[in-house]
């Protein structure tokens, strides 16, 4: 019979390799962990919203019980009451209003955040970053603030209760935000790209619009996708400055809470309604968004 040597016996595990299995397995129990946290406050942050939604096909006495009935029968009546006028107004006009100025001061914010951005990101002007403070000290004003001379003006020059007062409003609003962003997002355009096409011959206007805008094009859809979310959703300025003619989507929701009662479904039909835009621009947008988003974050 052989006997076993030294070398024969199955070696140990060296003690190294004991303490990474343990530590292995708790990292592996803090991920599981941190990715169960993320999913129960992605439901939390869902809720509302998928309440909103349950609420707009309940009857009205249905969505008014207290506590809220979850077994209720569904019906369309709040969305058929909300398109058949059944407030007393069309929401079509506020719709196409707010989708009016939404639209065209997100296209002159893009308009003229882009060169201003170029300037601060790949031109840079003299003390740039004293401009980029500026635009930032824009929005500390508080916005009722200025409500009252923006009324005043808007009374004077006779744009009282008109879209166009809008756009210009909102695109003032949203232009440091979208300079801010912007700049951000040209800092990571290669500067030799640009050198190229300004050998070849090129303008500024042809930089900006054929080199500049096509490599920067994930920044800039999520730049005009937040201020076409900032300009659907403003409420303030457009229930002081508007009246019938250029009423917006949130101004005509105003309309459901009355001195009768509060329409909780067709509230909730409403809001579903006048939110499915942005949803739909944002889903549309969404691989540009997050690639506009992430853009130099890793390097």
């Amino acid at each position: 019979m052989s006997t076993l040597t030294a070398t024969d016996a199955p070696a140990a595990p060296a003690p190294s390799a004991r303490r990474a299995a343990p530590a292995e397995k708790r990292e592996r129990r803090r991920a599981a962990g941190i990715g169960l946290l993320a999913w129960v406050v992605g439901i939390l942050f869902c809720v509302p919203a998928i309440w909103m939604l349950l609420t707009s096909f309940h009857s009205e006495p249905d969505a008014a019980t207290n506590p809220p009935s979850l077994m209720a029968p569904l019906t369309l009546d709040s969305y058929r009451s909300f398109f058949g006028s059944g407030s007393g107004a069309s929401p079509w006009p506020p719709l196409i209003n707010s989708l009016t100025a939404s639209l065209f001061s997100t296209l002159f914010v893009l308009v003229l955040a882009l060169p201003a951005a170029y300037s601060l990101s790949i031109k840079r002007v003299e003390k740039w970053t004293d401009a980029m403070f500026f635009f930032l000290s824009t929005k500390m004003l508080p916005v009722v603030a200025g409500l009252l001379p923006v009324y005043l003006f808007a009374k004077n020059v006779g744009m009282l209760d008109n879209i166009w007062l809008l756009v210009i409003l909102y695109t003032s609003m949203n232009l440091p935000i979208a300079v801010w962003m912007m700049q951000s997002f040209l800092a990571d355009v290669p500067v030799s790209i640009i050198e190229a096409a300004q050998v070849d011959g090129a303008k500024l206007p042809t930089v900006l619009a054929r080199v500049v805008a096509p490599v920067a094009a994930p920044g800039i859809a999520a730049t005009a996708l937040i201020c076409f979310i900032f300009s659907w959703n403003e409420l303030l300025f457009a229930r002081v400055l508007t009246g019938v003619t250029a009423q917006t989507a949130p101004v005509f929701l105003t309309s459901f809470v009355t001195s009768q009662g509060l329409f909780l479904a067709q509230l909730c039909a409403a809001s579903v309604v006048v939110s499915l835009p942005v949803l739909a621009a944002g889903f549309a947008a969404q691989d540009k968004l997050v690639q506009g988003l992430s853009l130099g974050a890793v390097k």
